[in-house]
């Protein structure tokens, strides 16, 4: 299974861990890292996460998070493809999305990701018929069956 995780994603777990949910999307995020980094999934990158990380003013996080994605990517879209992604973006963004993210959307459809994983509420609104929108800790109620919600 081939998954997209957008900017909001990977610094979950460096936003404030007094809300609740919050700290559980990071838990959730950090246990699709492990995942990834088992080989359970696969890791789908882009040149517009890698530029939105570049923005990134924590120098450790910023470190971080291009360290997992050089050790972990699977499956990347360079810039070479932008001018596809900037047709496909304009397409999303008439549904209302913002444009990095129309791009992040973009670019997982290209790449036939099964899912694109956000915490941005306002982006996983956003339907398409080749790639499931979805939060992490959903994705990760998916992927296990939903059987630890069962009890």
């Amino acid at each position: 299974m081939k998954i997209y995780l957008d900017n909001c994603c990977y610094n979950r777990p460096y936003d404030d861990q007094s809300h609740l949910t919050i700290s559980i999307e990071a838990q959730a995020k950090m246990q699709i890292q492990s995942l990834v980094n088992a080989q359970k999934l696969q890791l789908a990158s882009s040149f517009i996460l890698d530029y939105e990380n570049s923005c990134n003013p924590y120098t450790d996080r910023k470190s971080a998070i291009t360290k997992f994605l050089n050790d972990n990517v699977f499956d990347y879209v360079g810039s070479d493809k932008s001018d596809v992604i900037a047709i496909n973006a304009k397409k999303i963004m008439a549904t209302g999305v913002k444009m990095k993210d129309a791009c992040h959307i973009a670019c997982a459809e290209l790449m036939n990701c099964d899912y694109l994983l956000s915490t941005d509420k306002r982006m996983l609104k956003y339907k398409s018929n080749s790639i499931k929108l979805i939060n992490p800790i959903e994705f990760l109620n998916l992927i296990s069956g939903g059987a630890e919600n069962d009890n």
